[in-house]
């Protein structure tokens, strides 16, 4: 058998297909110099994947929906943010030896930060997911107070009192008091770009509305709250956030953050542009 040095990173996700994680993590590997290829596996056995990391050295992987809580029992070790958060989505392995870290939390901490002070203020976040935990996390952690929202009130509730926090049903939404509102669900990713998990109506409450999609960058959510008179943010920061924490924890090395911010956001635009003229040739 002929050995590679090039080193193996990877997704582990279902679906996979609409990630940009192996453009992203590919154009940093480049960009550092770095003999290393990241590939996006679809998961059916999540067991059977975790195996096949320790056995073909594969050296990190990103872990995506549906696996970011199922992963935890199955890892030798894990990072004490993302046992407090319940969910895992890096995986860094050192010869056989795999322990879990969440990297999410500081990418939504740190996206959101810029754009509004955290510390003292109060967020609605809706869902109740792993996304929704490292946001609760994430806002506990800088100071903040979070309000668990879900259309499922006992996963709503369960995730409240976990975390010491208040929960409302989402169709509270109309009576709640908060500076801001962040959308932890997949209702308006890509191909369902129409759907939104608010009404117009109840936006214009908020000082600021983030969604942690970015694919698509605008969506309905943050289109209809900028509207509203919202300050919106996008969930490329906290994407390109993530990843390169990831890269931290994989290499420990600085990733080049600007030029994965650019990768990414070319290629949506570029993915948007190409959907626009397919409608306005089909148009003519």
């Amino acid at each position: 058998m002929v050995m590679t040095k090039t080193e193996l990173y990877g997704l582990f996700g279902n679906p996979v297909a609409h990630s940009l994680s192996p453009l992203m993590h590919n154009c940093a590997f480049r960009e550092m110099k770095l003999d290393a290829i990241y590939v996006p596996f679809l998961v059916e056995d999540l067991e059977g994947a975790v195996c096949a990391l320790r056995a073909l050295n594969i050296r990190g992987v990103s872990v995506t929906i549906p696996f970011k809580t199922a992963v935890l029992p199955l890892l030798d070790e894990v990072d004490d943010s993302a046992r407090a958060i319940g969910a895992v989505n890096t995986i860094l392995n050192r010869d056989g030896k795999l322990r879990g870290f969440n990297t999410d939390w500081v990418g939504l901490a740190g996206c959101l930060g810029e754009a509004i002070e955290i510390r003292g203020r109060t967020f609605a976040i809706i869902g109740a997911g792993g996304a929704a935990r490292a946001a609760v996390f994430g806002i506990l952690e800088k100071g903040g107070r979070p309000i668990v929202m879900n259309r499922t009130v006992e996963k709503g509730e369960a995730l409240g009192r976990e975390f010491g926090c208040s929960f409302r049903p989402l169709n509270d939404i109309s009576t709640i008091e908060a500076d801001g509102l962040i959308n932890t669900t997949p209702v308006g990713m890509t191909p369902d770009e129409a759907k939104t998990p608010v009404r117009r109506g109840d936006l214009s409450r908020f000082r600021i509305v983030m969604d942690v999609i970015y694919n698509p960058l605008g969506t309905r959510l943050l289109r209809e709250a900028a509207e509203a008179g919202c300050r919106v943010v996008d969930g490329l920061g906290m994407f390109v956030r993530q990843g390169a924490e990831q890269i931290r924890i994989w290499m420990g090395r600085e990733p080049p953050v600007s030029l994965m911010h650019q990768i990414v956001r070319r290629q949506l635009e570029n993915k948007k542009k190409g959907v626009e003229d397919s409608r306005v040739q089909g148009a003519e």
